[in-house]
């Protein structure tokens, strides 16, 4: 596993110089590396679609006026 997908699976933010390591070992592997982290970005965008989601949810049921979650929970 490359120091970028363990940096960015133990939760850390990725900035731009992640990024650039990450396309690097992508460059670098083999093909059944490449499938790998091909998988990996793939799992880590349907987490980040799905927590993206049920933050909306919470933000649509949210009082504007208030700025409160309401009790319809």
């Amino acid at each position: 596993m490359s120091l970028s997908i363990l940096y960015c699976s133990l939760g850390f933010p990725v900035n731009e110089e992640d990024k650039k390591s990450f396309l690097t070992d992508f460059k670098k592997a083999d093909m059944d590396k490449k499938l790998d982290l091909w998988y990996y970005a793939v799992d880590q965008e349907a987490l980040w679609e799905e927590i993206l989601a049920e933050m909306s949810m919470i933000a649509q049921t949210a009082n504007p006026q208030k700025g409160k979650i309401t009790d319809e929970e």
